[in-house]
């Protein structure tokens, strides 16, 4: 297939480096970084990938992928996000009657101004798409290689959150949850502003957490490699958090609430799902019952970027069948 993909961020998404206590355009950039991946692996794949990024490259995309600066009229599938200002391609593909899909990485549904959900439309979680009243799921995937696995952990929990956003995500049950449990608590994120990352940093210092900042790459890894375990507790409609994948690629147990499509990433073998504070402080006593290998086994089977591939090639071709059906009964 030739397939047109369009994101609204500078690749790479997600950079070898963090950016400390500075703030960034992207906090999360978590949407960037699923496309990215999948834009390498349908080259991987043998397909024809034109990566339409206006904001440019900043190293060299993968082998089979090309960058291009507006919309091709001559592709089998045009692939997109929900993401503001990553409406380009769509409406290319709509006024020329073509085949497109977007891609629903976030509950937008209450925002003033958003479009209803299309048939078109793929979520990453079914949690997500029952919120829109949609069917089509393809949950997110990383690559294993950019994890570090390790059977042996350290005495802390790893909350990471962009800080706009940590509140919202359960920080303070975090805090809560680690006090009583008598486990550190380290505190990664960046924000949009400084002022966010000031109030994230004031917060960790009351409470007596330690805050890093904005971790990439090795760095990150090896944060993640060591944590007893990631802790969640958000309270939002997640999606498919890719905190809670890295995790458990890293060999490392998940806490988390049940909050949106959580339970979907997150099963009894590899983390405890907590409705409350206690549910957390108990968890934390039973992490040592969790086999940092079958983590690594879980995520690999589960949350392989390959398998997400794989999984969008077969909506790809579903949706260019839907459209040639609706076309020809017109």
């Amino acid at each position: 297939m030739r397939i047109l993909m369009a994101s609204n961020h500078r690749y790479p998404s997600f950079r070898s480096v963090g950016s400390g206590l500075e703030p960034t355009e992207f906090p999360s950039g978590s949407g960037g970084h699923i496309q990215d991946l999948l834009a390498r692996g349908l080259s991987e794949l043998g397909h024809q990938v034109f990566y339409l990024l206006r904001r440019g490259c900043e190293m060299p995309l993968p082998e089979g992928v090309e960058l291009v600066s507006d919309p091709i009229d001559d592709a089998d599938i045009y692939q997109t996000t929900g993401a503001p200002g990553a409406e380009l391609v769509s409406a290319f593909a709509t006024e020329r009657g073509l085949p497109w899909v977007l891609t629903c990485h976030l509950d937008r549904s209450g925002s003033s101004g958003t479009a209803p959900a299309g048939d078109n439309w793929i979520f990453v979680s079914r949690s997500l798409a029952r919120t829109y009243r949609k069917s089509r799921v393809v949950l997110n995937g990383l690559d294993p290689g950019d994890f570090l696995f390790s059977a042996s952990k350290e005495p802390f929990l790893l909350f990471m959150a962009p800080a706009e956003r940590a509140l919202a995500k359960g920080l303070n049950t975090a805090i809560a949850a680690s006090r009583r449990a008598g486990i550190g608590l380290v505190v990664a994120g960046t924000g949009g502003s400084h002022q966010a990352i000031e109030r994230l940093a004031a917060i960790c210092r009351e409470a007596g957490a330690g805050y890093v900042g904005d971790i990439r790459g090795a760095v990150k890894a090896k944060w993640l490699a060591a944590a007893k375990a990631v802790i969640l507790p958000s309270q939002t409609n997640e999606g498919c958090p890719l905190t809670l994948i890295e995790a458990l690629m890293s060999g490392t147990p998940v806490l988390a609430s049940h909050a949106g499509g959580i339970p979907e990433v997150v099963s009894r073998e590899v983390g405890f799902l907590c409705r409350n504070e206690d549910d957390y402080v108990h968890a934390v006593g039973r992490l040592d019952e969790i086999s940092p290998e079958r983590c690594r086994a879980h995520a690999l089977e589960h949350f392989h970027y390959r398998r997400m591939v794989r999984d969008y090639v077969s909506e790809f071709e579903h949706e260019i069948a839907r459209h040639a059906d609706c076309h020809n009964r017109r």
